[in-house]
């Protein structure tokens, strides 16, 4: 409901998009969107011209289901990349889905507070959960050099997700001790770009099984950090959380 409601988190959202389309350098040359909502087997990228908008959830106002983000894709830059990349896993090339996919939640839930008039060219990476932590950060670090190009890179998850747990009455300075914990451990290792320790935290912290259980929300974090480079300072926004169990700390990577 972040994506259609007029709340301090889509209006930070937003005041992001008008900030970045008022840089020097210019509106992004195309957005690749990292979104916890795209799970598969290996790797892929959205290849096609027009993606689709895909409401991937139940249960919500007819609203949000009305939500379309027609933003074009960039099918002969997605093959690039695709090319480009290297699997962890295997040290394959990414695949490429032409038809299948689109932009799902994940990615314009954040993307149309961002750029509400979606001319922006949008591809999707998908994120293969079977993987180790180690393997999602590796592929960040390769995203890295997008930076220089006019790529800009969107990760969408959580620091902490955790449904089940959720207080829907509670206030959004309201938070378990275990998400207010597990949200500190991740704030500190971006401060000190401790990047390694982002992967290393779901094994570490006792905070972990609380705050995840399901690692998917987490994963699109490591893609982000891995891809800013060791010059690059991170700032917070959206530090507040919904239903006491779910962080919306927000991070950019200048």
């Amino acid at each position: 409901m972040n994506a259609i409601e007029d709340n301090p988190f889509r209006r930070a959202w937003s005041a992001l998009g008008d900030e970045l389309l008022s840089e020097p350098e210019g509106r992004p040359r195309a957005i690749l969107c990292i979104s916890a909502h795209w799970m598969t087997r290996g790797w892929w990228l959205t290849g096609m011209a027009s993606p689709r908008t895909i409401h991937d959830f139940g249960g919500f106002p007819q609203a949000l289901f009305d939500v379309q983000y027609p933003a074009p894709g960039e099918p002969g830059l997605a093959r690039t990349l695709a090319s480009a990349l290297v699997q962890p896993s295997d040290g394959q090339a990414l695949g490429l889905d032409e038809g299948q996919w689109g932009l799902d939640h994940g990615a314009w839930s954040v993307l149309l507070p961002m750029f509400p008039r979606a001319d922006i060219p949008t591809i999707q990476m998908s994120i293969d959960v079977a993987r180790p932590m180690e393997e999602h950060l590796a592929l960040g670090r390769q995203l890295a050099a997008l930076r220089t190009q006019g790529i800009l890179i969107v990760a969408s998850g959580n620091t902490v997700h955790n449904l089940r747990a959720m207080h829907w009455e509670a206030a959004a300075d309201q938070a378990y001790d275990w998400a207010a914990g597990f949200d500190a451990q991740v704030a500190d290792l971006i401060t000190r770009h401790d990047i390694n320790g982002l992967a290393q935290l779901p094994a570490s912290s006792v905070f972990a099984r609380m705050a995840h259980p399901s690692w998917e929300h987490y994963m699109p974090l490591l893609y982000a950090a891995g891809a800013a480079s060791e010059s690059a300072y991170a700032t917070f926004f959206n530090e507040a959380f919904q239903g006491a169990s779910v962080a919306m700390r927000s991070v950019v990577w200048r």
